[in-house]
């Protein structure tokens, strides 16, 4: 195995012995830092310093990340120019806090055997109405009608 010593410097290819000996002659642990390597590399350090750093990157990974919420708003084919604008600016909202929005269609009775074409215009009309920039993805047909996913562009 490679073996690294607590300043950073290399001694080599050791076998593990050698390498443990090395070790416990500084007083110090030896880790195995990537056993997938070939040859594996260790290195001899403090255990305890080691998971400290580990659980440090860890922590500072989970803060970097973003969890995205899909939100939802819902109209439907006969909802009313005043409503849409009411829903299109809940829209902007979902879309200025880094949520995705799903936008559903709902269709009622006999509005889900309407043609696809005439039931695209009316999401494609809600659309325009959203001023915020966004990127799309396509349209899929439920049981209860059209949804489509938009997120805030990147």
């Amino acid at each position: 195995m490679r073996v690294i010593g607590p300043e950073g410097e290399n001694f080599g290819v050791l076998t593990t012995e050698e390498a443990l000996r090395k070790a416990k002659e500084s007083g110090l642990d030896l880790i195995e830092i990537s056993p997938t390597a070939n040859p594996p590399v260790a290195k001899i350090m403090d255990r305890g310093k080691y998971f400290y750093e580990q659980e440090k990157k860890r922590k500072l990974a989970a803060k970097k990340q973003k969890d995205v919420e899909i939100k939802s708003v819902r109209i439907g084919i006969g909802t009313s120019l005043h409503d849409l604008e009411l829903k299109a600016r809940q829209a902007d909202e979902f879309l200025t806090e880094g949520n995705k929005t799903k936008i559903d269609l709902a269709l009622r009775g006999r509005e889900k055997y309407l043609d696809r074409k005439f039931l695209e215009e009316r999401i494609e009309r809600f659309l325009s109405i959203i001023s915020r920039s966004f990127e799309r993805e396509d349209i899929k047909k439920g049981p209860r009608g059209l949804s489509l996913v938009i997120g805030p562009k990147k």
